[in-house]
């Protein structure tokens, strides 16, 4: 009996994938642990390997299908000694549909409707002007066809503005396409409906379809911000002995170009071990206490962001830090990262200096108990010693979740950062 490979879970947030490429077509045999295809998860793309050995017998989920769910059958695979005759009575699609349809009925109905209507219309002894788009019964439901649908997605049209001629006002293909109102979803002079309800007319627009990777940033931090009690705890810190340490070492060895974000990791590790409560994280049984401070590193690539992980950053150096950064960053942005490289960190750093952002608080990243914001170092007038000069300073802002970090702890986190900072040399000892 050929074997089902499935949609595979390849993180524990994913729930659906896209299906970004096959490298075996049908009819190509398949041994154990070569790479099947390519999955577009909420994180990045995956390779997935066979486990079993045989023919590829046939691919049932085509390469560039969105939203597959997990467990559902993307291929059938042929056992030695099976033919394609085995695969009879098991072509059908995938329990869950990449694209289901609104309704369930036949695209034949609205052949029918639209036959029901005609001989009204004919006997109508003139045309009557529109009327106004019927209100939507109880519950917003509106009542169209699937073949009306579908060609009002096409056009861009809110299938709510047209009004319909089919039996007790229902929408048909023809009231679609001979609709001449606005309030289109997407483009010039049209409308978006947004999640209230409520519509905005752009002048120019596009409608971009969200990414799966999209989707999951905003169901997480959404999530986060409702229900996680932020507070935020800020300073100000000196630069100006950091950077010339930086320069003396990049003098050194041309090579190593250790960056104010590798000097801010180490930094915030260190600051994690010496104030042990803020590397915490909460759960419904206890707070999380790590040992360990695996610095999740926040990377934009195209279409969202993701945060691999230098684990146990306080006991690796800056050289050491900077070349997993640069490759771990690199490697981000060409979707080429393993779970266990960004899941699993036990505090966030976030850095917008180099875009020269002077300030900004960021959103926790579940479970974690706190997240570092980053900014950019600037010269500012500051008062040493009782006298007015001018120095290299940068702010940075901390996140914390107050079920588990309270507002004295991450003073006490922060305080240990910025004297880490402001005394670069603890940070190469």
């Amino acid at each position: 009996m050929p074997i089902k490979i499935l949609m595979p879970a390849l993180s524990p947030t994913m729930t659906e994938g896209n299906i970004a490429r096959w490298l075996k077509k049908e009819g190509d045999k398949v041994k154990s642990g070569e790479v099947l295809a390519e999955i577009e998860t909420d994180k990045a793309t995956m390779e997935v390997e066979a486990v079993d050995e045989g023919t590829l017998g046939k691919i049932m989920v085509a390469e560039g299908s969105q939203g597959v769910k997990v467990n559902d059958v993307i291929a059938l695979l042929l056992e030695e000694g099976e033919d394609k005759k085995a695969l009879e009575g098991m072509s059908a699609a995938p329990a869950a549909k990449i694209a289901p349809k609104e309704e369930t009925k036949k695209d034949e109905e609205p052949k029918k409707e639209e036959a029901k209507a005609a001989p009204a219309a004919a006997a109508a002894p003139a045309p009557k002007p529109a009327a106004a788009p019927a209100a939507p019964p109880a519950g917003g439901r509106v009542f169209a066809t699937p073949l009306a649908r579908r060609i009002a997605k096409d056009k861009g049209l809110d299938i709510a503005s047209v009004t319909g001629s089919g039996p007790h006002g229902r929408i048909t293909r023809s009231d679609v396409e001979n609709f001449k109102g606005g309030a289109s979803v997407g483009g010039a002079g049209g409308g978006l409906r947004l999640g209230s309800g409520a519509t905005f007319a752009p002048a120019k627009s596009k409608l971009v379809p969200h990414s799966t990777m999209r989707k999951v940033i905003a169901k997480r931090l959404v999530e986060s911000k409702q229900t996680v009690p932020h507070f935020y705890v800020s300073v100000d810190i000196d630069l100006d002995r950091l950077m010339d340490l930086r320069a003396e070492i990049n003098a050194i060895d041309e090579k190593t170009k250790i960056s104010v974000n590798d000097f801010a990791i180490r930094a915030a590790a260190l600051a994690l071990m010496q104030v042990p409560g803020a590397n915490a994280a909460w759960s419904d049984e206890g707070a999380m206490m790590f040992e360990s401070a695996d610095i999740s590193v926040a990377v934009s690539i195209p279409g969202g962001l993701i945060t691999p992980i230098i684990k146990s950053a306080e006991k690796k150096g800056l050289a050491t830090i900077s070349a997993e950064m640069k490759d771990l960053a690199t490697r981000a942005k060409e979707n080429k990262l393993k779970p266990e490289e960004f899941q699993g960190g036990t505090f966030s750093l976030s850095n917008l200096g180099m875009f020269g952002v002077k300030d900004f608080s960021a959103i926790i990243n579940p479970p974690q108990g706190a997240i570092l914001a980053v900014s950019a170092g600037e010269q500012r007038a500051v008062v040493k010693n009782g006298q007015l000069a001018v120095a290299t300073v940068m702010t940075c802002t901390l996140s914390c979740d107050h079920r588990v970090v309270d507002g004295a702890l991450g003073a006490q986190f922060m305080q240990a950062f910025k004297n880490l900072i402001e005394h670069p040399i603890k940070l190469v000892l």
